[in-house]
């Protein structure tokens, strides 16, 4: 029903200013030499007169409004697609991991394969490979696991593909790469795959992560873990064209059970006014996002604490990190 009254509302539109806006289209004695010195004239690209009519016939008003609408649309298709390309507004509602799954981290809703299935994925910013527990696995929580099964665009990522070199200790016992990691006092043994991946209306096609086979310990996050991190094999990475790299936070109450938090994705999601610090680059730990700590302030008094404790050193990997895995509300 809109968008039968859009239509009419549009053809009222061209016809109401049909008239007004292009008084003399149909001129039978057009003078097309008018121009004079700074006074040039404009000619309607329906006129008769207009290059682009010279060879047919004349159309009758009706015709001309029809073609003017259709012309119209077009041009805005083709406005619309030199902006291809440059991710539009990207915000992805943020929960508390302790409110919601009785875990302390901070997730998201992301949509894994074809037809989509959602889980609620920890957001950290000091791992790279994401990671899902599948249907089967051995030691997973009883929440809801991805099924590869039910998914059209699912694949593994070959032992010689560039990936598998990417992910933490690679394994290819077979034809598929596989990696385990540990996640603080937890170890997981996945399998490197690929599918579709969709955060907000964003949707990321053959994004490789880590399909979980078997787990031990009760410290990883229910519905899986999304990587933040700066290597490869981290979202930021794999979606660097999109995104540009560029990502910021707003961390909700640990208390909410609502999505009130918010993650950035993309430069055109960020906030208008902002104030920022350089972030730094250690090769001892090069997924961590370092800042340059010089000291804490609680109200008016600065904490005493020796610089040395926040001291950034590129030899050792010691200094300050931002850190969204974890939280302990005080």
């Amino acid at each position: 029903m809109a968008t039968i009254l859009f239509s009419l509302y549009t053809i009222f539109f061209y016809f109401f200013f049909f008239f007004t806006l292009t008084q003399g289209l149909h001129n039978p004695n057009p003078n097309p030499n008018r121009d004079e010195g700074s006074n040039l004239q404009l000619i309607h690209a329906n006129s008769p007169i207009s290059p682009f009519r010279r060879n047919t016939p004349p159309l009758s008003w009706e015709d001309s409004v029809l073609q003017m609408q259709s012309a119209d649309q077009a041009r805005l298709q083709f406005l619309s697609s030199l902006v291809v390309g440059a991710a539009a507004r990207t915000i992805v509602p943020i929960a508390s991991g302790r409110a919601v799954t009785q875990n302390p981290t901070y997730i998201v809703r992301a949509k894994i394969g074809t037809p989509a299935q959602t889980l609620l994925m920890a957001v950290d910013t000091s791992n790279d490979a994401a990671w899902v527990p599948c249907a089967g696995c051995v030691g997973c929580s009883s929440a809801a696991a991805f099924d590869p099964s039910k998914s059209a665009t699912f694949k593994p990522v070959a032992c010689g593909a560039s990936q598998c070199s990417q992910v933490p200790n690679p394994s290819c016992g077979g034809t598929t790469c596989g990696f385990n990691l540990t996640y603080g006092g937890s170890a997981i043994s996945a399998t490197l795959v690929q599918d579709n991946i969709t955060l907000a209306t964003d949707s990321i096609a053959t994004y490789t992560f880590g399909c979980i086979q078997k787990a031990t310990g009760s410290s990883l996050p229910a519905q899986g873990l999304l990587g933040l991190g700066r290597g490869p094999s981290s979202l930021m990475s794999q979606t660097s064209s999109l995104y540009q790299s560029i990502f910021s936070y707003c961390l909700p109450g640990y208390k909410s059970l609502n999505f009130t938090g918010s993650l950035r994705l993309g430069p055109v999601s960020q906030p208008k006014k902002i104030r920022t610090t350089q972030l730094l680059k250690n090769p001892r730990r090069s997924s961590f996002y370092y800042v340059n700590l010089v000291g804490i302030r609680v109200g008016r008094r600065v904490v005493t604490i020796p610089p040395s404790a926040f001291a950034f050193d590129p030899a050792s990997g010691a200094g300050t990190v931002f850190d969204s895995g974890t939280f302990k509300p005080l």
